[in-house]
């Protein structure tokens, strides 16, 4: 089955809001890790926008201290000041992403022709036992990308798929996207590197992208499943994508 992270960011954004401690993104953390997700994702970026410098120190003591076996996702961009936050809190997981600082959220994946020797050089920094690095990846990366991915020494690939979501109401589009997904994911597993993917998968295309994309060891989902805990809450929409994804594994 594939696992579901939740990212949190949504939350610390609305809280950001006003100068209040609500909502909480311990409490909230605690309701989707109580409802089932096998663990939560941030992306903390330079100006806190969302997840601030505080949120990943207390995320990292309450899954110590509550929740030991769930995974602490961190995306970010490799910065001086990214790489010595995550030597502070040493989570499970470190997702690379290509960002500038500027932008709203991710969008694309690494140029790994382009940025393959200052990768290897950050995944070897990054690397320790129990530790796993992920590289966001286009999602049409295919076998040529993967190869290149695979030398930098990381763990896993995180497939990009807000085009495949962008367009999911355009089903020959949305069918191209997938085709794509699935060729860059089988070329990872033949490769013996894992496969995450995230962005812009909610509970209306996240069923045909499970049928589609075979062997996806887990989704980060954080806009998606807060607009919908917006309406149902954030356990009841933990369990709706727990139920799509353990649907998928069948």
């Amino acid at each position: 089955m594939t696992l579901l992270s939740v990212n949190l960011n949504a939350v610390a954004q609305l809280r950001n809001r006003r100068d209040l401690p609500w909502p909480s993104v311990v409490g909230l953390a605690r309701i989707v890790l109580d409802a089932g997700a096998s663990g939560v994702t941030i992306h903390p970026r330079p100006d806190e926008r969302h997840i601030r410098r505080h949120d990943v120190h207390d995320l990292a003591d309450l899954l110590a201290q509550e929740y030991p076996a769930a995974e602490y996702n961190i995306e970010g961009y490799p910065s001086d000041d990214f790489l010595s936050l995550i030597e502070e809190v040493n989570p499970h997981q470190v997702t690379l992403v290509p960002d500038d600082p500027s932008q709203a959220t991710s969008d694309h994946g690494w140029d790994f022709r382009g940025k393959g020797n200052f990768l290897t050089s950050v995944v070897q920094k990054l690397k320790q036992p129990g530790r796993r690095i992920s590289l966001f990846c286009d999602p049409d990366a295919g076998a040529t990308g993967i190869e290149l991915a695979k030398a930098t020494g990381a763990d896993r690939v995180e497939l990009y798929t807000g085009p495949y979501g962008g367009c999911f109401d355009d089903a020959a589009r949305a069918g191209q996207e997938l085709a794509a997904l699935a060729d860059t994911t089988g070329a990872a597993k033949a490769a013996g590197m894992g496969v995450n993917a995230g962005h812009d998968l909610t509970l209306a295309n996240l069923p045909a992208f499970q049928e589609a994309v075979l062997g996806v060891d887990e989704v980060s989902i954080g806009h998606g499943i807060t607009a919908d805990a917006l309406i149902v809450g954030f356990a009841e929409a933990v369990r709706q994508y727990r139920a799509v994804l353990a649907d998928g594994a069948d």
